[in-house]
């Protein structure tokens, strides 16, 4: 996402309804978001589809019901911002600028994909746009986030970093020694909590002792915000102020995204440690839903424009996944290949 423009469909609604975010988003912006959001949703319902048929092999772990969160939080960043992802991180790469046809490719296991097929779902990365990869080990991408971050101090630019990470990180070491670390040095590096309720299948009441994770920004001297995850004004807004923090100079901010993903951990999870009526009661909060609802009743897009995002998202999922199948399997014998240097 560029820098922030004045928004010039602010003039034709109400000031008091609009929020103050959109006044540093154009229309254009807004109606990108809402496109990424709908991409993440079909990319993955794609992705499940596709496993379901024998396409894809091993496992995922899908972020459907998180697109609010993913999207929001990279609203300030320009490709020479960066993220650290986690394994369920495929919001995050399309939310950095991602191709999906790429992205297919690599869950297909072929050689057009991002990591040429040797990644799979939980290690997509991209240099180019800022995207240090994603990861399969607990809270692993949160200490790569901090010294990416005191790279670009060290460097004198004016780039920040955006570490993404589970409920389930903030109970690993590495979480509090990457927060310290950030905090001592005044890093310009965001860490953000998607928050889902569930460690695989352990509730973060059972697990953490404080009441939000947020409170633990306080032992480290930095602040500590809680948003709704499935509202993307207010993540929008959360981001854009930890990162303005962050560029200047005033160091990090631990950011708590309160969300829900509606399938289970994995594809193993036989989901029988949560209620239906629990996982139906967020349903009814989809973070899409709640956006278009915003964006329509504010008068920035209309139905019709909708159904003409939807429909060039579908075409993209579709050309997306012809390319995967059309791409070369790698060769058995490269099978080192990119993994040692020359």
């Amino acid at each position: 996402m560029a820098q922030p423009t004045t928004n010039k469909a602010a003039a034709s609604v109400h000031a008091a309804n609009l929020p103050d975010v959109y006044r540093r988003l154009s229309t254009d912006d807004l109606r990108e978001a809402l496109r990424k959001m709908h991409l993440i949703r079909r990319f993955e319902e794609s992705a499940e589809e596709s496993y379901m048929r024998g396409l894809i092999h091993g496992t995922m772990h899908l972020s459907i019901g998180q697109e609010a969160s993913a999207v929001g939080m990279c609203m300030p960043l320009s490709d020479a911002d960066y993220i650290t992802s986690t394994h369920r991180g495929h919001g995050h790469c399309i939310g950095k600028g991602a191709e999906v046809k790429k992205m297919l490719a690599e869950f297909f296991g072929k050689e057009d994909g991002y990591c040429r097929g040797r990644g799979g779902s939980m290690h997509i990365a991209d240099v180019s746009k800022g995207n240090l990869g994603a990861n399969g080990i607990v809270g692993g991408g949160i200490p790569i986030a901090v010294g990416a971050a005191l790279s670009m101090k060290k460097q004198g630019k004016d780039s920040v970093v955006i570490s993404f990470f589970g409920d389930g990180a903030n109970n690993e070491g590495a979480f509090h020694e990457a927060l310290n670390m950030a905090a001592v040095w005044k890093l310009p590096v965001i860490f953000v909590c998607e928050n889902n309720g569930y460690g695989m299948s352990t509730s973060t009441k059972r697990s953490t002792a404080v009441a939000n994770i947020a409170d633990r920004a306080g032992a480290y001297a930095m602040p500590g915000v809680i948003v709704d995850g499935n509202n993307f004004s207010a993540v929008a807004a959360a981001s854009f102020e930890a990162c303005d923090r962050a560029r200047r100079g005033e160091g990090p901010t631990l950011i708590e995204s309160k969300t829900y993903r509606i399938r289970g951990h994995s594809r193993s999870d036989r989901n029988r440690y949560r209620t239906k009526e629990e996982i139906e009661s967020w349903q009814a909060r989809d973070p899409i839903g709640i956006f278009e609802k915003e964006l329509t009743d504010l008068g920035l897009i209309t139905p019709d424009e909708i159904e003409k995002i939807r429909a060039e998202v579908e075409a993209e999922i579709a050309e997306g996944l012809e390319f995967a199948k059309a791409s070369p399997s790698p060769a058995p014998t490269d099978v080192t290949r990119y993994v040692y240097t020359d």
